[in-house]
């Protein structure tokens, strides 16, 4: 059974009905793509590695944000005690400070998100502009002695943040911007030594996508002999890594330029934050075999066969 577009099934969640059609609404389209451009050319060079997370290992915006809304809250908190105004005003101000660096590396992430988590995380930065300039406006009502009105503005200073709340929380969890997208491939491939092709399948320098159960696999094989394989799918938004850009003893993401060296699989260069899962390799009788580093299978040649005789354990290479 089919839906029409924007209708709302019987027993639907409104709110997530509402989130959905805004993910699905290209009014913004153009709006997004000046800005997405923009942002990607700041001159930023090694520092929007630092601000997407890289040196940290995940994103650093969801960390960044606790300063401001931590202050913001204990400023709530005290604004509805008398006598604590002068906290509650540091408390704004500290705020207002820490959401610049906040903002920074929310918007050097959501330049290379998926469209349809851009237009959820336009409407994120919307509401908690908003609170900024309510939370900017508070603090001069509060420095200009007019405290009642620094009050209200605070509280819907903080209703805008809750707002960005909500939607920062669906582009997390709903929409899985900032998670690694390889992270289940170490749970999914079963232990042992997989097969996946002929050492005359890998043309030197050439990057080549197999299957080992159902998880895809980048394989690469050096002028030299050596081969390395990788999780094909981008830890940062499952972008094709066997569609990259093979050189320097890297792969480069198609999608979003992210940088993954072969022989390890580390992020050298983001926005990708989380490493690709890398799998021992080795040569047996003209064949490439894969396995998980660490399995607790032994490292033998009759290990190996016995492996890809078992029914389900091979793998493929696709092309």
């Amino acid at each position: 059974m089919s839906k029409k577009p924007g209708r709302r099934l019987l027993g639907q969640n409104r709110m997530l009905w509402l989130l959905d059609a805004l993910e699905r609404d290209p009014g913004r389209d153009q709006l997004i793509d000046m800005l997405g451009a923009r942002v990607r050319a700041l001159p930023l060079g090694g520092v929007r590695d630092v601000l997407h997370g890289t040196w940290l290992g995940h994103p650093v915006h969801p960390m960044a944000i606790h300063l401001p809304l931590g202050s913001w809250m204990s400023a709530a908190v005290l604004d509805v005690k008398p006598g604590r105004s002068r906290q509650a005003d540091l408390l704004v101000a500290l705020g207002l400070a820490g959401a610049a660096p906040a903002a920074l590396s929310g918007l050097v992430d959501w330049a290379e998100l998926r469209r349809e988590q851009q237009r959820v995380g336009l409407v994120h930065a919307w509401a908690n502009t908003a609170a900024v300039g309510l939370y900017g406006a508070s603090l001069v009502m509060r420095l200009s002695g007019k405290g009642a009105k620094g009050r209200v503005l605070g509280y819907l200073g903080l209703t805008a943040v809750g707002v960005g709340g909500l939607l920062g929380g669906h582009l997390a969890y709903r929409q899985a911007a900032g998670a690694n997208h390889a992270e289940e491939v170490p749970h999914v491939v079963r232990d042992g030594w997989h097969r996946v092709g002929g050492v005359d399948d890998f043309p030197a320098g050439e990057a080549v996508r197999c299957v080992v159960d159902d998880v895809p696999v980048l394989v690469v094989r050096e002028s030299g002999g050596e081969v390395h394989a990788l999780a094909e799918r981008c830890s940062h938004l499952a972008g094709p890594l066997s569609e990259g850009t093979v050189a320097d003893g890297c792969v480069q993401c198609p999608w979003h330029g992210s940088v993954f060296r072969l022989s390890d699989g580390w992020n050298v260069e983001g926005p990708a934050t989380a490493p690709q899962p890398a799998f021992d390799t080795r040569v047996v009788d003209g064949h490439v075999e894969v396995r998980l580093p660490g399995d607790g299978v032994p490292d033998t040649v009759e290990g190996a066969a016995t492996a890809g005789a078992t029914p389900g354990t091979d793998g493929g290479r696709t092309s």
